[in-house]
C-alpha cells in the first residue's frame, strides 16, 4: 500500500542497543546535516545544539559501530571540517529505507488509529 501524506500519525524509529546506545531519527539528522554544511559545529546550530553535544552524539555514533560514520580535521592554514565516511552515508540511506518499511508496514493500523481519535478544535 502506498504511503499517504496527509495528517496521519507517524510512527518513529528508535533502535535500541544491548550495550544502551542507540540510534534514532536525531543522530541520522546530524549526519546529514553535516553531510550538508561539512562541519559539525555547523551541523549542531542547525539543531540548535551546542558543538559540544554534537560532538558528543557524532562520537557516540562512532563509537556504535565498527567503522566510523564521520571523520573531522581540526582547523589550520585549510580550515576545520567533517565528512561522512561511505560507512555514515550508507547508515543514513539504510535507516531512512527502515523508517519507510515501518510506515508503509503500519499505513493501515495508523490510518484507523487516526480515524478513531478524538478531534482537537
Amino acid at each position: 500500500m502506498a504511503h499517504q501524506d496527509t495528517n496521519l500519525l507517524k510512527p518513529v524509529l528508535r533502535i535500541d542497543f544491548p550495550e544502551k546506545a542507540r540510534l534514532g531519527r536525531g543522530k541520522i539528522q546530524l549526519l546529514e546535516h553535516i553531510r550538508e554544511t561539512g562541519s559539525i559545529s555547523a551541523a549542531g546550530r542547525a539543531m540548535d545544539m551546542s558543538y559540544r553535544r554534537a560532538w558528543q552524539l557524532v562520537d557516540a555514533l562512532n563509537s556504535m559501530f565498527s567503522e566510523p560514520s564521520v571523520t573531522s580535521q581540526r582547523g589550520g592554514k585549510q580550515g576545520g571540517g567533517a565528512v561522512l565516511t561511505p560507512f555514515g552515508e550508507e547508515l543514513i540511506r539504510r535507516f531512512r529505507q527502515m523508517e519507510a518499511t515501518l510506515t508503509d508496514a503500519l499505513n493501515d493500523d495508523l490510518a484507523w488509529l487516526d480515524s478513531n481519535r478524538a478531534k482537537q478544535d
